[in-house]
């Protein structure tokens, strides 16, 4: 008999000190300079920028991106959409996964546990753009249930992770 279990989950690099400090900074104003970042991390710029080089080689950073207001864009609707699905075979994960990866109106998409299998965040100017949503969603594959929640008020929302200490 072979064993099926999963390879184990790559470590997490250990992180110092000082690389914790540059990523709260980075998740602060990552447009600050290298030398900006340094004297609030209390490096020259050198070490700084071979830090910050190595964090974004090791995958801690993934990208630096601008954060854009949705509401002043014209994106004034947040849906929270549960999906659940009578089929469950990685055929159909592919797929289902495939077609949301691609409707640049879901900001998120996660598989969950509990009493729904898929959690999708989806962002859209209003009703009628939804609905187009919706269609193309109940369209690319064959589901179970679809219950959309329609966020009120955005309370919080922040982008900055909590990186614990060592």
């Amino acid at each position: 008999m072979t064993d099926q279990t999963a390879p184990a989950p790559e470590a997490p690099r250990r992180l110092d000190a000082t690389d914790r400090k540059i990523l709260m900074v980075l998740q602060e104003d990552a447009s600050l300079s290298v030398a900006e970042i340094g004297d609030r991390v209390g490096l020259s710029s050198t070490p700084c920028w071979k830090r910050i080089q190595r964090l974004e080689a090791d995958g801690v950073i993934q990208r630096r991106v601008a954060l854009v207001d949705q509401n002043k864009v014209g994106l004034g609707i947040t849906v929270f959409v549960s999906v659940e699905s009578n089929d469950h075979s990685d055929a159909w994960l592919k797929t289902f996964a495939g077609a949301v990866s691609a409707m640049p109106e879901v900001l998120e998409f996660y598989r969950m546990a509990g009493d729904v299998d898929y959690m999708l965040r989806v962002v859209v100017a209003d009703m009628p753009s939804y609905d187009v949503f919706y269609k193309k969603l109940i369209a690319a594959v064959p589901l179970k249930n679809v219950t959309s929640r329609f966020a009120m008020e955005k309370i919080k929302s922040v982008t900055v992770l909590p990186v614990p200490s060592a």
